[in-house]
């Protein structure tokens, strides 16, 4: 079986790692029921929704191809109280320090037959520039996770490396660099629905279109050391939670 100090191992050499189940099936049924009312609006997300997927166009019937809703604790915040927070925040600390905290959380959903993968990025190109760059992003799968509807995909190793040059995407609304499945250490991660999986801030990353019948619901959540964070608001950094406009902020991934 595998111990936490094997699971920072491994996150620290190769960039991520499976962090096992966080939530029992009946859990993971009431966080449905949640993340439903915010893709149905019953809770209201205001300039905290977006589409990550636009680059491609409109969809019939005006539904984002990749729906991502910053903040939800914060749109909810009975959420802050239930049991992922609490479990996520242990396991990041296991991962990183035990200075780390929440420093955002997001819902990333992919309606079946979709067909629009996210686009090969790295966090820490949307992210100011630290001193302190440890970070924890656990992907919790509210829906079993596979490489047909929009499982992790990752490249080991890539986040000792130096940042790639990021650029907004064609229509200017999110950022992208380059990345590919083919490339070396590049690694799927399926899970099962109330399992997830940690990467750090300079791991590349992507996941494809959801080419099935099934939703593909996923609740992220993002943690830092608190020194940071508070660094971070003091410049007026907060991950969208004032001002959602997705850019490439670290100077790191602006130099070819």
């Amino acid at each position: 079986m595998e111990t936490g100090n094997d699971r920072a191992r491994v996150f620290k050499e190769d960039g991520f790692a499976k962090v096992g189940q966080l939530l029992t099936a009946d859990e993971v049924d009431t966080y449905r029921e949640i993340y439903d009312r915010f893709l149905s609006g019953a809770i209201v997300s205001g300039d905290k929704r977006s589409d990550l997927g636009s680059h491609v166009g409109e969809r019939d019937g005006g539904r984002e191809n990749i729906t991502q809703i910053m903040w939800p604790s914060a749109l909810y915040p009975a959420l802050r109280e239930m049991p992922l927070h609490e479990r996520a925040l242990d396991m990041a600390r296991e991962l990183i320090g035990q200075d780390a905290v929440l420093d955002f959380d997001m819902l990333i959903h992919k309606d079946p037959h979709s067909d629009v993968a996210t686009p090969w990025h790295q966090d820490m190109a949307y992210w100011i520039d630290l001193p302190d760059t440890r970070a924890a992003s656990i992907w919790i799968a509210l829906d079993d996770a596979t490489p047909d509807n929009g499982c992790m995909w990752y490249v080991r190793g890539s986040h000792e490396l130096p940042l790639r040059p990021h650029r907004p995407t064609s229509d200017g609304r999110n950022i992208e660099c380059d990345g590919s499945e083919n490339e070396p250490g590049a690694t799927a991660v399926p899970l099962p629905a109330g399992h997830g999986v940690a990467h750090a801030g300079g791991t590349l990353h992507s996941s494809r279109g959801n080419t099935t019948d099934h939703t593909r619901r996923a609740y992220i959540l993002n943690y830092r050391p608190a020194a940071m964070v508070a660094l971070e608001r003091a410049q007026g950094a907060d991950h969208g939670l004032n001002e959602n406009v997705r850019k490439v902020r670290n100077s790191d991934a602006t130099t070819p």
